[in-house]
């Protein structure tokens, strides 16, 4: 790669940041200036979920600029806006609002199915397009906005293969479910309680908590009472963790079983010993096994540091934007969708393709279990279209 001047950088930034503030997507000596919009949880506990997005997302960008993009005959400069949803719906929809009006040309995000199902809405109106790395939540893409595509399979699949686990591989007669009341902590654990119960288990116990709760001794003293041989719990890892130590202070023996929301490495730092044996489930392939896991890991390490969870697919999302507005001859989202939704091509995660609903073709289940504090793969299920079931 040729080195920049820096009166190129300067002079870029400020027309990227002129264009910003007057919301104009303009050319300027020849160059495209296109706007694309990434939204996650950049404060609060969510908040290293949220900048690894964010991240991943940025790193694509850069790439981008600096191997040189043309669309429509035009060198294009693409400009990422970074904003912070708090992972809060009503404040996603704020953002949504906000973008909207800057007419960016596309948006990575939402992190969470909370605050993309919401916002999901404001980008369709607006046209639009949206491509989260993240929301699973299959209200997300049954909503019907074409404009709302995802590169992660969804909690139906998900859901499926964490019940089916929990009672053929962990033996669980009687499992205990938890869930955060979100969109995606909700979701996920109503998939999971269907699959238990279809693979002869039995639920004995559904509570609800909140995705801002850290004390949850009552709900598992309760649960303890009902023996249970695994506890389920749909949400992130900031109440994952401590809900795993306080099982362990409890004496509470059963096994402990989350989505994606806790299989991260904050989960291990926050859980600390009472990680140990924990089995977690993530949409996708293991890094090492993803087509360019290897190389993307390299290259986000030495920029940002260690991935928490979905940089790779943020990274997915923004190539599948830019090739798709490369393919159209325009950054207009009227024009760059119909590509964007035939489009095939091997992106780091493996192959990037959308079904019907906007759902990622193919995708896959990896389970983990923590040993000696260490995530370890035990299994990855291959599956069909998230979207084709009914």
């Amino acid at each position: 790669m040729k080195p920049v001047s820096v009166l190129k950088v300067l002079s870029i930034g400020l027309l990227a940041a002129g264009l910003v503030g007057c919301g104009k997507q303009e050319t300027s000596k020849g160059e495209l200036i296109v706007k694309i919009g990434s939204v996650a949880p950049l404060t609060g506990p969510q908040a290293h979920l949220g900048k690894d997005n964010e991240n991943g997302a940025r790193l694509a960008i850069d790439e981008a600029n600096a191997r040189g993009v043309t669309i429509g005959g035009k060198k294009a400069t693409f400009v990422l806006i970074g904003e912070d949803d708090q992972a809060d719906p009503k404040t996603a929809t704020i953002v949504a609002q906000k973008l909207a009006d800057q007419q960016v040309k596309g948006v990575i995000g939402h992190l969470n199915s909370g605050t993309s199902i919401p916002a999901s809405k404001i980008y369709a109106d607006a046209g639009i397009v949206q491509i989260s790395p993240s929301a699973t939540a299959v209200a997300y893409t049954a909503q019907g906005f074409r404009s709302a595509l995802r590169v992660m399979t969804n909690d139906r699949q998900q859901g499926k293969v964490l019940g089916e686990f929990a009672v053929k591989h962990l033996g669980a007669k009687r499992v205990a479910i938890i869930d955060d009341r979100t969109a995606y902590g909700q979701g996920l654990a109503d998939e999971v309680e269907k699959a238990v119960k279809a693979a002869g288990g039995g639920v004995v116990a559904r509570e609800y908590t909140s995705d801002r709760s850290t004390d949850f001794t009552a709900i598992l003293t309760s649960i303890k009472g009902k023996t249970p041989d695994v506890v389920f719990y749909g949400g992130m890892d900031p109440q994952a963790a401590p809900m795993a130590k306080q099982m362990q202070g409890l004496g509470l023996k059963a096994r402990f079983l989350s989505g994606d929301g806790a299989q991260t490495q904050e989960f291990l730092k926050l859980a600390g010993p009472a990680a140990e044996g924990v089995s977690a489930s993530m949409p996708g392939m293991p890094l090492d096994l993803m087509p360019g896991g290897k190389s993307f890991r390299e290259r986000f390490n030495a920029k940002y540091g260690v991935i928490q969870n979905y940089a790779p697919y943020a990274y997915d999302a923004v190539n599948a934007m830019i090739l798709a507005m490369e393919k159209a001859g325009s950054p207009e989202p009227a024009m760059y969708l119909p590509e964007l939704v035939k489009l095939r091509f091997t992106g780091v995660t493996g192959e990037i393709g959308f079904d019907e609903r906007g759902d990622v073709l193919g995708g896959a289940i990896t389970l983990y279990h923590v040993r000696n504090g260490r995530w370890e793969v035990l299994d990855t299920v291959q599956g069909e279209s998230a979207g084709k079931s009914k």
